[in-house]
């Protein structure tokens, strides 16, 4: 058994990459000396042209010189201090701090079943860019040189206006994740993910009853809510602001195509707040639907839906993508891809892609986009003040939003003399189809023989269409 362990150990440390040192010391030093013929400039404006040896500077000692400084116990010596167990004992303690909370997340995931297909990937994401040493979203390391040609490779020219000043070398590549990490910081996931959302859509309801539309755009009223929350509490720009609040619109794919575009820095807080409590949809939604409804209203039958026909159905995202695009062309991304997988499902000719979409695109694309979010939660960035408040501020706009289409529910039922349930307005979050089957569960709890989950859909579906239209609004406002 204790050789077991003694191999296990051995293989891990043999399995963590190189650490490349390096403090705040060396990021401070604008000139780097690397032998007698090198010298690294980490601003190309105030780089020095020189000529590289390449040979001298491969010279670096012979292999007799090499074997007189091995010493067995130096060589264990620094494997222990390069290891990972060695930097997690003597390094920060944040660190393991985030290796906790994301074994909490995995928990979660696993054994309570809190939106799993995203959750997880998260929580291990977290995992992987808190182990020490492991590298995982280091960014690449690049060096300016005067040589055209280095080692065999062409360097990129870099220009001081129209001066050549040199040419750029990669040192180091960044870490896998890193360059995952580019579908989400460039906004292709999220937009890939609203297609395969778009596939498993039936906007039938929405289009039977176009006042479904009201219900969720009245659902968004926890964004802007939290959005100025935001702003009177102070520590938050803007855009900042604008990313919390659109944890409101209950919707993940947008809460992190919006903080990519406004908040890089509070991707990982924002992304875990959003998914926590879109899980938490059966928790955080029954408690506010019965407090601001009447018993008797709860128990309101409505009537059977009409049927929609093929055409309405073809018709409606075509004609939903050009009025959003052209009133908000901001959000012509998301409602665009969104149309788009819903265009495959419903036009009867593309049954391939609107599988694809629906499946093979929709789960690679979920493992890369949950994989990578995660590794943004670094301990330095994620163990913060700011974290609390928008975890707190997540919970009010997703209340606030629940609340918002509630409330206009109750007015519409007035309207209409009790012909609509008001707790179909709570469905108006785009928590799709999870809301919509709390309120169908509220209303049966008042009236057993009440089907509430078709009507719920109708805002439902508007809400992921609202919580696009949001997210558009606020990057077109802040996003530069």
């Amino acid at each position: 058994m204790l050789s077991a362990l003694v191999l296990a150990w051995c293989c891990m440390l043999c399995a963590l990459p190189v650490y490349a040192q390096g403090g705040d010391e060396s990021d401070q030093t604008q000139d780097t000396e690397v032998g007698a013929h090198v010298t690294l400039v980490a601003d190309a404006n105030e780089l020095i042209p020189v000529y590289v040896d390449e040979a001298a500077e491969g010279a670096v000692g012979s292999l007799e010189q090499a074997m007189e400084s091995f010493t067995i116990g130096g060589t264990l010596a620094g494997i222990v201090e390069e290891s990972g167990i060695y930097a997690l004992l003597t390094g920060d303690w944040k660190n393991a701090v985030m290796l906790l909370i994301s074994f909490v997340l995995l928990y979660l995931a696993i054994v309570k079943q809190f939106e799993p297909l995203l959750l997880l990937p998260i929580a291990f994401g977290m995992l992987m860019t808190n182990l020490p040493l492991a590298g995982v979203m280091d960014e690449p390391v690049y060096e300016i040189l005067s040589n055209p040609v280095y080692h065999g490779k062409a360097g990129v020219p870099i220009y001081n206006g129209d001066v050549l000043i040199g040419y750029q070398y990669v040192k180091q590549n960044g870490g896998l994740l890193y360059y995952l990490y580019q579908g989400v910081k460039l906004g292709i996931f999220p937009p890939l993910i609203f297609m395969g959302v778009g596939a498993m859509t039936d906007f039938a309801p929405l289009i039977a009853n176009p006042i479904s539309l009201l219900l969720g755009a009245a659902a968004q009223l926890g964004i802007f809510a939290a959005f100025t929350v935001a702003l009177l509490l102070g520590g938050f720009s803007p855009a900042e602001a604008g990313a919390i609040g659109i944890i409101g619109g209950a919707d993940g794919p947008t809460a992190i195509y919006v903080t990519t575009k406004l908040a890089p820095g509070l991707l990982g807080p924002i992304a875990i707040a959003a998914y926590s409590y879109m899980a938490l949809v059966p928790v955080i939604q029954p408690p506010i639907m019965k407090a601001l409804t009447r018993e008797e209203d709860r128990k309101i039958v409505m009537g059977q839906l009409r049927e929609v026909s093929k055409t309405e159905k073809i018709v409606f995202p075509i004609a939903v993508t050009v009025i959003v695009s052209l009133m908000l062309p901001s959000a012509a991304p998301l409602i665009g891809s969104l149309m788009l997988g819903n265009l495959f499902k419903e036009c009867g000719v593309t049954d391939r892609l609107s599988k694809t979409a629906q499946n093979e695109l929709m789960n690679i694309v979920t493992i890369f986009l949950g994989f990578t979010v995660g590794a943004t939660a670094k301990a330095e960035t994620f163990l913060q003040a700011e974290t609390i408040k928008i975890i707190i501020l997540g919970v009010a706009a997703f209340g606030g939003g629940t609340a918002g289409g509630v409330l206009l529910g109750n007015l519409l039922c007035r309207v209409t003399g009790g012909k609509i349930n008001p707790l179909i307005g709570s469905a108006g979050v785009s928590a799709v189809p999870m809301a919509a089957r709390v309120s169908q569960k509220v209303g049966q709890e008042a009236n057993p023989g009440n089907f509430l989950l078709m009507h719920a859909m109708g805002p439902n579906v508007a809400g992921v269409i609202g919580s696009a239209v949001a997210a558009g609004v606020f990057i077109s406002m802040f996003g530069g």
